[in-house]
């Protein structure tokens, strides 16, 4: 049976707006707003105050990596991580727009590690107290990483996608995959395909083939968990739009900053660890060095060490300030566990 979930009329109106080379009247706002320069806020912070700091219905997209409770380092070490993860996960989904997404790191935890705290804990508190919807679960795989004896060699790694509601926004067109000229030839002679759904490219799958950081790797800045930008890029490029705000409070690397000002996303990024503003010191200037070699001009940004009012992110509609009301939200989950 084919998943009704993937029957997305957001999704189907965004396709159609595109054919006709129209948008939103807040995505127009937003893409007028960021080619003046985008804004970037990086934060020491606790995760839970942050949140509370913005505004309902304000933020397009969360990335989220989050501890995994499994004594890597003295910030991933939890005694009761489900009701510490439950207090954040309520809020991002308070602060995400009603075309937001979130997007959830994680991994499966085994031995004698398994239930202090992984994907699945998570997404099994999702599906008991959350109205948000899993649209995807993508396997991010990689072909290096450390050899086993005892089992087979893990290559892979989990991210949960959940829209806030069924408007969340998605633009496929933005993460195609182009097939080489020998493929396009081969599907030009079959009449049934449309010559520019073959200029597009495939559809990359939620299967995603990208290398994990080697220990040498030029853009690493030394966070033992540094995502590679190629990931984080593909997460920003399909569920975000240019102009709109990017958060992610727990930034280690600092990676999601740097890709948000890439793209022409406004960004708020924030972890408990100090050492994260020198890591975005560090990958700004990666992109400085990365710009100048191929003679390409810096986006306009400004990067602050504070979350001001002037920031994008409380430039929210007055319409969109309510918390949703319990009533509507129970109604919510429960329709979504019938299956409704």
């Amino acid at each position: 049976m084919a998943n009704r979930s993937h029957r997305n009329a957001g999704h189907l109106s965004v396709n159609a707006q595109r054919k006709r080379g129209t948008s939103t009247r807040v995505q127009n706002q937003a893409l007028a707003q960021a080619s003046l320069g985008t804004q970037h806020a990086v934060l020491r912070s606790d995760c839970c105050d942050l949140l509370a700091k913005l505004p309902n219905k304000s933020v397009q997209l969360i990335v989220c990596d989050p501890p995994y409770n499994i004594r890597l380092a003295p910030w991933d070490s939890y005694e009761d991580y489900l009701p510490w993860a439950a207090r954040w996960l309520r809020e991002a989904e308070r602060v995400l727009s009603d075309t937001g997404n979130l997007v959830l790191f994680g991994g499966l935890q085994y031995q004698a590690e398994a239930g202090s705290g992984d994907l699945l804990t998570l997404l099994s508190d999702m599906r008991q107290h959350s109205a948000m919807r899993l649209v995807n679960l993508i396997i991010w795989n990689y072909p290096n990483g450390m050899s086993a004896q005892r089992f087979f060699a893990n290559r892979h790694e989990e991210i949960a996608w959940f829209g806030k509601t069924a408007r969340y926004f998605f633009d496929l067109d933005a993460v195609r995959e182009p097939y080489d000229e020998a493929r396009k030839a081969a599907y030009r002679r079959d009449k049934r395909l449309r010559p520019d759904s073959i200029e597009k490219g495939r559809n990359p799958t939620n299967v995603w083939q990208l290398a994990r950081l080697s220990g040498n790797a030029h853009e690493r800045v030394g966070h033992p968990t540094q995502k590679p930008g190629a990931l984080i890029r593909r997460i920003v490029r399909a569920l975000s739009f240019p102009g709109s705000v990017v958060v992610d409070f727990f930034a280690g690397s600092g990676v999601t900053t740097r890709v948000a000002l890439e793209e022409g996303r406004h960004s708020i990024s924030s972890d408990a660890d100090a050492a994260l503003s020198g890591y975005v010191q560090q990958q700004i200037q990666h992109m400085e060095a990365t710009y100048q070699a191929e003679q390409r001009q810096v986006p306009a940004f400004v990067l602050s060490g504070e979350l001001a009012t002037q920031h994008p992110v409380f430039d929210v509609p007055a319409s969109s300030s309510d918390r949703l009301p319990a009533k509507r939200r129970a109604t919510a989950i429960k329709r979504r566990k019938e299956g409704a």
